[in-house]
């Protein structure tokens, strides 16, 4: 049984920004990896901003990822990306032959690179977004500014394998995301409903935050969501990854 109470740092932490994600911290790959390894983590994903993010790294940036170590400071590393959903059609703005070069890809809807629509079509832009290689997490999709019909959202998240986010920034009291604890109650309900796994992450930008996703945590242990459809290790998410 997952202990909900005394821990303090996840395991394994997916969505994270460097200094090259173009903005909220001067942290390089190796301060995370340094960190992870002070707070016994196992599992460290690299996912900066994609280059639409305004001042975020270009493309050579995540090209040059699949020549990084996937091992440092006792942790795991992977190399990915949070790329940006672009239109109504699911564009991103990492091209697939980078995308199929990286570990995996988180797809999210920012106010800077989307312009928002009607529920069925930020639903559907999302969708169409999860046909390009590589796509493994759904971003904070708990925006009350980017609506979505939730059950339509889990129920093709699970056709593709892919995995909604419950990420802790949405949670804290001071997010600049509207509604996320109400529309992250409603995606669990969903999942839970429709068995879908969900992954947890801090969206820490920097090692302040790293692996920290204590309201996540709460939230889970308030609405006694099954503990089984909670993404705890790499294997959940990266099967093929052996050294995992």
């Amino acid at each position: 049984m997952m202990n909900t109470t005394n821990t303090l740092y996840w395991k394994m932490d997916l969505h994270t920004h460097t200094c090259a994600g173009g903005h909220g911290t001067n942290d390089s790959i190796t301060d995370l990896a340094r960190e992870a390894g002070k707070r016994q983590m196992e599992l460290l994903g690299i996912s900066d901003h994609g280059p639409a993010t305004p001042g975020s790294a270009d493309l050579s940036y995540f090209r040059g990822l699949s020549l990084c170590e996937h091992r440092r400071f006792g942790v795991h590393l992977l190399y990915g990306a949070e790329a940006n959903i672009l239109d109504q059609d699911g564009h991103l703005d990492i091209p697939d032959d980078i995308l199929q070069t990286l570990d995996y890809c988180i797809i999210s809807m920012h106010q800077n690179t989307y312009t928002s629509g009607s529920i069925r079509e930020n639903t559907n832009a999302y969708i169409r977004s999860m046909s390009h290689p590589n796509v493994k997490i759904i971003g904070h999709c708990d925006d009350s500014r980017f609506p979505v019909d939730y059950r339509e959202l889990v129920t093709a998240a699970l056709s593709h394998g892919i995995m909604p986010e419950l990420n802790n920034v949405s949670l804290l009291p001071d997010s600049h995301r509207s509604g996320g604890r109400a529309n992250a109650i409603t995606l669990l309900d969903q999942c839970a409903a429709l068995s879908c796994p969900i992954v947890l992450s801090s969206d820490s930008h920097g090692r302040e935050q790293l692996g920290n996703v204590r309201e996540a945590l709460e939230l889970i242990k308030e609405l006694d969501f099954p503990h089984n459809l909670i993404c705890q290790h790499g294997l959940d998410i990266f099967p093929s990854y052996d050294c995992i």
